[in-house]
């Protein structure tokens, strides 16, 4: 088995250099090695929120667009929760690794990723060459949404949380045309009210920039992204060459699989192809 892990860690780093442009899909495992929760299941996200489970409150019962309108201080305490989370925690070694491989390509690439957190403009990455399917916790909207508000980047450091509740203590987020309760510009359950402005433009340019790479000069590195939420799998599909970094590699049979987590595997290549140039 090691010996067989080897041979595709090899076969991907020979992958990544012959490219001329790398399409990146990274779902919620790319944030794991960042001390990040990826809420696989309400047991995971009970893990993460054991005061939510007291509560006996799933995921799809707090992460919802309602809940800004019946109970803003509840909903404030989990997003303003995440958002501190988020903005304390520093992206792991190999999203620097991704730029590094990104930097050096003929065509460059693109990051498509259904996580909210940030993290890779955090590592560096420009607006420009991410697609957020799913919003960014850095970005608010009115929660009504009224006409005027559009979207913009929010200006708070950080959320004051009473831990025991989860409920927010600090001042309430505001439309600055309105006035009513601003909340993320995040994709929620049955959620009607996103505006999805944003998250299209990325997409487009994503598109865009995948137009001008051809088939077999792209690789696509696909990273943490689960069968729970399949967004990014399924955009990653039909590309090109295919890597597939997973722990639970083993159940996916598309492309180069590497059953191991974001940050190792990204390590291993990266020392392959540096002994290589040497």
């Amino acid at each position: 088995m090691k010996q067989n892990l080897q041979k595709r860690l090899q076969q991907a780093a020979e992958l990544v250099e012959q490219a001329d442009g790398i399409l990146i899909g990274a779902g919620a495992g790319m944030g794991v090695d960042s001390g990040l929760p990826d809420f696989r299941g309400n047991q995971g996200f009970w893990k993460a929120y054991p005061q939510l489970w007291e509560l006996d409150l799933s995921f799809s019962e707090i992460a919802t667009s309602r809940l800004f309108k019946t109970n803003p201080y509840s909903a404030w305490g989990f997003y303003g929760h995440r958002f501190n989370l988020y903005k304390s925690t520093l992206p792991h070694q190999g999203y620097a690794i991704l730029k590094s491989w990104l930097t050096h390509k003929r065509l460059g690439g693109f990051i498509f990723t259904s996580n909210v957190d940030g993290h890779f403009q955090k590592a560096g990455f420009s607006e420009s060459e991410v697609a957020e399917c799913h919003g960014s916790i850095n970005h608010w909207q009115c929660s009504k949404p009224c006409s005027n508000s559009g979207i913009w980047f929010n200006d708070i450091d950080q959320f004051y949380i009473d831990e025991q509740n989860l409920t927010v203590t600090s001042e309430l987020p505001r439309c600055h045309e309105c006035g009513d309760i601003a909340r993320p510009n995040i994709l929620m359950f049955n959620d009607q009210a996103w505006d999805a402005e944003r998250s299209s433009e990325q997409i487009d340019l994503c598109y865009e920039w995948l137009r001008s790479v051809p088939r077999d000069k792209l690789i696509v590195l696909e990273i943490g992204a689960g069968p729970t939420v399949n967004t990014v799998r399924e955009f990653c599909s039909g590309w090109g060459n295919k890597i597939r970094i997973n722990p639970q590699g083993s159940s996916f049979s598309e492309g180069l699989c590497l059953p191991l987590p974001a940050l190792q595997a990204l390590v291993s290549i990266d020392k392959l192809i540096k002994r290589t140039q040497h």
